[in-house]
């Protein structure tokens, strides 16, 4: 741009004749350089001013000393001496010919990966609508529209055909994914109607022209088989069904079984408190399934408890009853004056005993018998005695 600028230009001054005679000189001035070089990068440019400061000493030869064997300043400057670029067509460290040549490279229907410049792959990337190596053929929904030994027109199928001979939607070879193949037109399959379609379990399915849609079900519902309250499979917590609606917002009002919204908020005076469903008595089937479980209705809710009769143990209802006793004591129902009553008979009887034995003059059993009415004197006088003696008549 700078060359073509000065073209024309010159010295300056108010001699003409001077001007024309030095015109020559100025083309291959330094002068002439330095305006050329003036506009060549943008003053934000710093790639482009230390490109230009690398290779001062090269323009400098060009210029003065290679420009008239070289005219064309890219070429010699970019390419053969930098080897940053390469010409037109061309590719990679050796520029290397395009893929469909370097007259026109990808046929003219796409552009070559690092065309002139020294990277890139030299493949082609295809325009919209071809395909193939070299970008000679239709792509997929594209059909040859017209063709010459030059050129390739490719023009686009019937939007569900991915391969046809015409625009028309009779004229389909293959279909694109989401349609069938009947009599060379496509037929839309409906996911919706078959297991093809995965949509959350608070969703529910749209089919759409070649595929399907999974949108969320009205917050009334717990599951839903379309759009709005009046799809709903379950009525989600808050909401109550009347006739095949979940509707929520559940006042009491003189118009109606429940308050509109925009009334509650307009005229809260003519609405009452919510109302409570009772989720026991309105269930088609059984709440709670579990053995001996009954359900129990709570404000906005409900819950599953045992019947009467019956305790949650281990998570199951079982009959309350209470733990096996251990069996009675022979002496368990003995009072603890019967068991005075029986200490005293004990004693006189063991004391009797060894009375009558001692009388027989036997000084062995006449000693036994003051030993034991000694001791069980001390013990029936002391606290302990007690303790232990109606442990061991209550058989502990």
């Amino acid at each position: 741009q700078g060359l073509e600028r000065t073209e024309h230009e010159g010295f300056g001054g108010g001699n003409t004749a001077w001007e024309e005679e030095k015109l020559s000189k100025y083309q291959h001035s330094e002068t002439r350089l330095l305006e050329v070089l003036e506009g060549v990068c943008a003053p934000s440019d710093f790639a482009c001013h230390q490109l230009l400061e690398r290779s001062e000493e090269h323009v400098e030869q060009w210029w003065f000393h290679e420009r008239q064997q070289h005219p064309d300043f890219f070429q010699w400057l970019c390419v053969d001496k930098l080897m940053l670029c390469c010409p037109a067509g061309t590719y990679g460290p050796d520029c290397r010919s395009c893929a469909g040549g370097p007259r026109q490279p990808c046929s003219g229907n796409g552009r070559c990966d690092g065309d002139g410049t020294r990277r890139g792959t030299g493949l082609c990337v295809c325009s919209p609508g071809y395909g193939g190596p070299f970008c000679a053929e239709c792509g997929d929904g594209y059909y040859e529209a017209s063709r010459n030994k030059s050129h390739l027109v490719c023009a686009e199928c019937y939007q569900a055909c991915g391969r046809c001979t015409g625009p028309e939607d009779s004229s389909c070879l293959r279909c694109k994914r989401g349609w069938v193949l009947h009599e060379h037109r496509c037929i839309d399959i409906d996911e919706c109607g078959t297991e093809m379609a995965h949509c959350r379990a608070n969703q529910y399915c749209v089919n759409t022209e070649g595929s399907y849609e999974c949108r969320d079900c009205s917050t009334a519902c717990i599951g839903c088989m379309g759009a709005g309250p009046a799809r709903c499979k379950k009525c989600n917590k808050g909401y109550w069904r009347d006739g095949a609606k979940c509707l929520g917002e559940c006042f009491q009002w003189t118009g109606g079984p429940y308050c509109p919204l925009f009334t509650a908020q307009a005229l809260p005076e003519l609405c009452l408190p919510p109302l409570d469903v009772d989720e026991c008595a309105s269930a088609e089937e059984p709440v709670c399934t579990g053995v001996q479980e009954v359900c129990e209705n709570t404000e906005g809710s409900y819950r599953c408890v045992c019947a009467q009769g019956h305790i949650r143990r281990d998570g199951q209802c079982v009959e309350d009853k209470p733990p096996d006793a251990p069996e009675k004591g022979f002496f368990d129902d003995v009072t603890d004056d019967e068991v005075v009553v029986l200490q005293q008979m004990f004693f006189g009887v063991m004391i009797c005993a060894l009375a009558t034995l001692a009388a027989k003059g036997d000084m062995v059993f006449t000693a036994i018998f003051i030993g034991a009415v000694a001791a069980m004197a001390g013990y029936w006088l002391s606290d302990r005695s007690d303790r232990v003696l109606d442990g061991f008549m209550k058989g502990r």
